[in-house]
């Protein structure tokens, strides 16, 4: 990174609540979240899997006319890009005096309607609603959100897996190096659905499969909590899952001195949570877990924990934070962060 870089805004949605506060307190009390039974019937059989999912929104949720008739996960979306950016930024934005870009990372996407259209095509083509096709497509939630937030500026989508948040942050640092943007919108957002709920537990019983929102909002500036390492990721394609974590561990070269923060992607299954168990066995400052209290996002995972990383810096609970993330089949990446301005 050439230009300093500092996260100014956050958001969340979480199966803890709306908004980033919820997030927070949940991770604080450390409780688990009850899940909720996912039920789906197979001629005589009824299957059911345990689910995280996010609360029915409430009066202070933000409401968005646009998103009636969309899929949950651009309402959850929404609603975290409306908390990062601020009543002042969607303003400026509106006006057209700030240049935002978005950049949209997932692993499922829009499932619901994908759900919904290819079940009607295949009841009877004929009946199939041309309406609901339009909102399966990846980059649906991105679209709305530009729409939704008055940007014309740049809007990607990026498919990954429960890694690829940091792949959209890189993106995003590109952008304003580039200058293409004043700042930029990085969001990860999944929603529940039978298929990807129920395969992610053909891997173990004890995945809780969750949904939500996470974002955050970067501007090439010095803030009260900056950018101070972003490595490029390392491929699960030529590295096993514990070289690649020790290499992101290398790369991050986090000062182990009992005050940096660790937010880790392990989940509670020790099998999965190996290489990141192994990569930091030594490490003696404070270690956050937020997957075995939110449950397994899948795309919006690392962008949660990074939400929660930053928000821990911006309270001066820590001066410097460590976030790390092994995903399933294509990278593991991770980030750096400091409260001290960048030279």
């Amino acid at each position: 990174m050439r230009k300093p870089i500092a996260i100014t805004g956050c958001g969340a949605v979480s199966p803890a609540g709306w908004g980033v506060a919820a997030m927070m307190s949940a991770l604080d009390s450390d409780v688990k979240i009850p899940p909720s039974s996912l039920a789906r019937r197979v001629g005589e059989k009824l299957i059911h899997t345990p689910v995280l999912r996010v609360p029915e929104a409430d009066a202070t949720t933000p409401k968005f006319a646009r998103l009636r008739r969309t899929s949950p996960i651009s309402k959850f979306a929404a609603a975290a890009a409306a908390e990062a950016l601020g009543h002042d930024r969607l303003t400026k934005i509106a006006a057209g005096n700030l240049s935002v870009g978005v950049i949209f990372t997932l692993t499922n996407g829009c499932v619901n309607y994908s759900n919904r259209f290819f079940g009607e095509a295949l009841a009877d083509p004929m009946l199939a609603s041309p309406i609901l096709f339009p909102e399966t497509v990846f980059n649906a939630p991105s679209s709305h959100l530009s729409a939704l937030i008055g940007s014309t500026a740049p809007n990607d989508t990026l498919i990954g897996d429960s890694a690829g948040f940091f792949s959209g942050l890189d993106l995003a640092v590109e952008w304003l190096e580039r200058g293409e943007v004043d700042g930029c919108l990085v969001i990860a957002a999944e929603e529940i659905d039978w298929l990807s709920a129920e395969g992610l537990r053909f891997y173990s019983q004890n995945y809780l499969p969750a949904e939500g929102a996470a974002a955050v909002y970067l501007e090439a500036a010095n803030g009260p909590v900056n950018l101070l390492r972003l490595p490029d990721p390392v491929s699960l394609s030529a590295n096993s899952r514990d070289q690649a974590a020790l290499k992101i561990r290398a790369q991050l070269a986090p000062v182990n001195d009992g005050l940096t923060l660790l937010v880790d992607g392990r989940v509670g299954i020790p099998r999965y949570d190996a290489p990141e168990t192994i990569a930091w066995a030594d490490w003696t400052g404070p270690r956050w877990s937020p997957r075995m209290v939110l449950g397994e996002g899948m795309g919006v995972a690392a962008g949660l924990q990074v939400v929660a990383a930053v928000t821990a810096l911006t309270c001066s609970r820590f001066q410097r934070a460590v976030v790390t993330a092994v995903g399933g089949n294509q990278q593991a990446a991770g980030l750096s962060l400091t409260t001290k301005p960048s030279l």
